[in-house]
C-alpha cells in the first residue's frame, strides 16, 4: 500500500510539473511575425502613416536616433516626428538583413538589422515584448554605420558637434 501511495504521489507530481511547463515558443513563426511587424513599421514611416507607425511602439517604448541628443520616450519621439508625418514625408527604411533572438519564455525578443536608408546603410537594434498576442517595440536604436576606412575623415565632422555634448555629460 505504501508503494502504491508513493507511486501515485510521484506520478501526480510529475504530471503537475509536465502540465505547468511553459509552452515552447515556435521561434520560426514568431520570427516571421516580428519580421512582418518591423517591415510594416518601416513601411508605415515611408507612407507617413502616423498611427500605423506609432501603434507598433509600446506605450513605455523608447527610441534612440542617430544624433547623440535623440533619446526619446514614445511621447517625445511622437512629438518630434509628427510634423514630418503631417507633411506626408517621413523616412523610408528597408531591411537588408535582420537577426531575431528570444528569451527562454518567448515573451521577449531582441534584434539587429542593417537598413537601406537615405543616410545609406544604418543599423537598427531593439527589444520587443509580447503583450497578449501582439509584439510591441519597447526599445529601438538607430545608428549610422561608418566604414573603418573613412573614420579619420568622419571624426573631425562629428567632433565639431559632439565635443560640447561630451563636456556637458562629463560635468554632470
Amino acid at each position: 500500500m505504501k508503494k502504491l501511495i508513493l507511486l501515485t504521489s510521484a506520478l501526480s507530481i510529475a504530471a503537475t510539473l509536465y502540465v505547468n511547463q511553459p509552452s515552447a515558443t515556435n521561434t520560426k513563426d514568431e520570427t516571421a511575425t516580428i519580421n512582418t511587424l518591423l517591415n510594416d513599421w518601416h513601411a508605415a514611416a515611408g507612407k507617413a502613416d502616423y498611427n500605423a507607425y506609432f501603434d507598433k511602439i509600446a506605450a513605455d517604448g523608447h527610441y534612440m536616433g542617430t544624433d547623440a541628443t535623440e533619446n526619446w520616450s514614445k511621447e517625445q519621439f511622437s512629438a518630434f516626428a509628427k510634423p514630418y508625418f503631417d507633411k506626408g514625408k517621413a523616412w523610408n527604411f528597408k531591411a537588408l538583413e535582420r537577426h531575431v533572438f528570444f528569451d527562454k519564455d518567448g515573451k521577449t525578443a531582441w534584434f539587429d538589422e542593417l537598413l537601406d536608408t537615405q543616410m545609406k546603410i544604418c543599423r537598427g537594434s531593439g527589444v520587443l515584448k509580447k503583450q497578449g498576442k501582439d509584439w510591441k517595440i519597447k526599445h529601438y536604436v538607430l545608428s549610422m554605420t561608418v566604414p573603418n576606412e573613412v573614420l579619420k575623415e568622419v571624426l573631425p565632422a562629428k567632433a565639431k558637434y559632439e565635443d560640447a555634448i561630451i563636456e556637458k555629460l562629463r560635468s554632470k
